[in-house]
């Protein structure tokens, strides 16, 4: 390879890591692969179409076919992986060479390998990437966090890489250490969130106003058209017109030809087994902001909710002997669809005020130094919670880079205090209907509770003094206090 020439090299020829190599071949970069598996070698060179690449499972003749100093980005599975890579080549690179982990890595373990590989002379990166295996191939957003004296370096190849919006590439060098697996990581959590909360507004729309497939379908399609203008409420317009093997839908025509064997004339989604895996990264937001004292309680209960649904036996027996919920709303459908659109676009704006809000506390404790406006940026295109609400949220921190919440961004909250009582109205019609809908309603809790001037917490605090003399604060005078609780009857 040309030294003149920006060079990567890609250590994993997954879904994920082709993809990304055969994005960077479209942009000029040259381009080495390299993989244990022969037969994803050669699918990498099949796709190059023809194009020089250097690809092989020989990491020495890998790493020779690099300039130096080498700009390497490692795609293989978060955790030991990740590790098995560095030391198979990290005795092998040169001073002053990048090794990127484009991988969902946990972010303290990040920190760990940019301690060891700086000891080595080496830069590390911890890069959250975002998009599928679409967008790693035409345009991820690509959130690199780790030493600003190297990332100049791979800006250019980063920059041509990355999702496109009016022309704004979705990277940016965001911060020092693990920020960028960090933001990866909320970012992963408020997906989460956002996600749970469609999901609620499906069942509410099927069990609780009895709408087909189709009829949903064009419902989301619609609000894709408006203020929730948004990947994942996109992708759940489409979703709910899939027919299922190609058969038809109910409301076609039937044809004199047999549907294709494994069709069924019906919806896939009606196929699809009712509970969710996870990998952890929703739940390692869950867990970080909890240690750093931020509440996400959206976040919080979407990971639940995802154990929850792997109860499926548990829940069919419960149902058996509990009752299950009716499941209708009151209401006229189109007043109650019109209400619904609202309060996921509040629940919206609740989420992802808490995943910013953490970002925020943890950017401060652990000296990330993060922009939120550059994040708000880079998450407009490529990514999986890319949505038009982005640009305000952009916007809001533009006009107040210290901005504790997004709850009180003057645009923020004007959109919310329009949708406060249709969320509520729906919380309500919901819960009398027996249909969870726990992140639509932890949202407005969250609201409800962020804008409290009081809480009850002044009882906790004295419980906690009664039980355990862990004193308490008063509002008349400062200092710590304990009292000498009398018993009832006493």
């Amino acid at each position: 390879m040309s030294s003149s020439q920006p060079s990567l090299g890609v250590i994993g020829l997954g879904v994920m890591g082709r993809n990304l190599a055969l994005n960077a071949l479209d942009e000029g970069v040259s381009v080495a692969g390299a993989d244990l598996g022969a037969d994803a070698v050669e699918g990498f060179q099949q796709e190059a179409e023809g194009r020089a690449v250097a690809a092989t499972t020989d990491f020495d003749a890998f790493l020779d076919a690099l300039p130096t100093p080498r700009n390497l980005l490692v795609m293989v599975p978060a955790g030991p992986p990740v590790d098995s890579v560095i030391q198979s080549v990290k005795g092998k690179l040169s001073e002053g060479d990048l090794l990127i982990d484009g991988g969902n890595s946990f972010f303290r373990d990040t920190q760990r390998r940019q301690a060891e590989m700086a000891e080595a002379g080496l830069h590390f990166f911890g890069m959250g990437v975002s998009g599928g295996e679409e967008g790693a191939r035409h345009g991820p957003s690509m959130m690199p966090g780790g030493p600003s004296e190297v990332y100049d370096r791979v800006a250019l190849i980063l920059e041509g890489m990355a999702a496109k919006v009016d022309g704004d590439p979705c990277v940016a060098h965001l911060g020092g250490g693990a920020a960028g697996h960090y933001v990866k990581m909320v970012h992963n959590g408020i997906e989460y969130g956002l996600m749970q909360i469609l999901a609620e507004a499906y069942d509410v729309c099927k069990r609780g106003l009895g709408m087909g497939n189709e009829q949903m379908g064009d419902l989301f399609g619609r609000w894709n058209e408006g203020a929730l203008q948004s990947f994942l409420v996109e992708i759940t317009a489409d979703i709910l017109h899939q027919p299922d093997a190609a058969g038809v839908r109910p409301d076609e025509e039937p044809s004199d030809e047999s549907p294709p064997e494994g069709a069924t004339g019906r919806y896939l989604l009606d196929f699809i087994a009712d509970h969710a895996s996870q990998k952890g990264t929703g739940k390692w937001t869950s867990q970080d902001a909890m240690d750093l004292g931020v509440p996400t309680p959206t976040i919080d209960v979407a990971v639940t909710s995802r154990y929850l649904s792997a109860l499926k036996p548990e829940r069919v027996a419960a149902a058996e002997l509990l009752g299950t919920p009716a499941g209708r709303v009151s209401g006229v459908e189109a007043d109650v669809v019109g209400q619904l659109g609202n309060a996921v676009h509040a629940a919206f704006l609740v989420t992802y005020a808490q995943g910013f809000a953490l970002l925020k506390r943890a950017s401060d404790a652990y000296e990330f130094g993060l922009d939120l406006g550059q994040v708000a940026r880079i998450w407009r295109g490529g990514c999986i919670i890319r949505a038009a609400m982005l640009e305000s949220f952009r916007a809001a921190f533009r006009a107040d880079g210290d901005l504790d919440n997004l709850l009180v961004a003057p645009v923020v909250a004007k959109e919310l205090n329009g949708h406060q009582e249709d969320i509520r109205d729906i919380t309500a019609e919901a819960v009398r209907a027996g249909i969870p809908v726990p992140a639509i309603s932890a949202s407005l809790s969250y609201l409800d509770s962020y804008r409290s001037a009081w809480l009850p917490a002044n009882l906790v605090a004295a419980q906690r003094d009664y039980f355990g003399a862990h004193t308490f604060s008063r509002v008349d005078r400062d200092g710590v206090f304990h009292a000498q609780w009398a018993p009832a009857g006493l």
